[in-house]
């Protein structure tokens, strides 16, 4: 959070490599904080490194450091010398410019550095910067930032199968942008209510007729979004594993 809201900065668009490079910048401050802030070169490398990356880049230094003079006009990134005054070094400025919590910067980076996602796959993959302890806690950070128009979703965050993505697009770059809900009703919870286009479920569109039958199906379809989120997570989990071993083989040489 920040100290003061004269410090806040609105995070608007970002070009491609501006979010890859911000992305970066937040991920390691999260998860090797003890090389943190970063050189150009460490930057660099992480931007191009192979796991939890979609698509692949391969910025040279020159793009990195021109991306990130970017960043440093926009205030989201600084400069640091070390103590011998030949070695720079940088770091994002993201918890001082902005109100993000530390789980609303944990899925703003795993957004900036892949994109669309599952909900199970994103609570997977932002809880190795910050414990996320439910899917209930996902969609209530998520809530907040579609308040603040930096998430969207292609339908209810209660549903299955939803993915959600950052909103940070400029016009023209995606291909494959999630609209607003077309008729939206103005008397739905903005906490199951997205900008999206929802994908309706069978069960509105074929209502039981008792109330029993409608507790019952509501709880299967509350238990197959749970064992969903699961499978995502499972999956998520295990890509990361093939991630880390191809990164092992390749560091043995074979």
């Amino acid at each position: 959070m920040s100290d003061s809201a004269s410090e806040l900065i609105p995070l608007k668009e970002l070009s491609r490599k501006q979010r890859r490079v911000l992305g970066v910048l937040l991920e390691k401050a999260f998860t090797v904080p003890d090389q943190y802030p970063m050189t150009l070169k460490s930057v660099t490398t992480g931007c191009n490194q192979k796991n939890n990356r979609d698509p692949i880049s391969n910025y040279t230094e020159d793009d990195v450091v021109d991306t990130l003079g970017q960043l440093q006009q926009m205030g989201f990134v600084g400069c640091l010398h070390t103590e011998g005054g030949r070695t720079e070094r940088y770091r994002h400025y993201m918890r001082r410019t902005t109100k993000l919590t530390e789980p609303q910067l944990a899925i703003m980076t795993e957004l900036l550095l892949r994109g669309r996602q599952q909900l199970g796959e994103l609570r997977t993959r932002a809880s190795r910067m910050v414990a996320i302890e439910s899917q209930e806690v996902l969609r209530q950070a998520l809530i907040g930032l579609m308040d603040d128009e930096l998430v969207r979703a292609n339908g209810q965050l209660e549903r299955r199968g939803i993915e959600v993505d950052h909103n940070l697009y400029p016009i023209g770059e995606n291909h494959d942008p999630m609209a607003l809900l077309a008729d939206e009703p103005d008397d739905i919870s903005p906490a199951v209510t997205v900008r999206a286009v929802a994908r309706p479920l069978q069960s509105e569109q074929i209502a039981p007729r008792d109330p029993a039958s409608a507790d019952r199906l509501a709880a299967l379809e509350a238990l197959v979004r749970e064992l969903k989120d699961e499978l995502g997570s499972i999956r998520s989990e295990f890509r990361e594993l093939q991630d880390r071993f191809e990164d092992l083989r390749r560091q043995l040489g074979s």
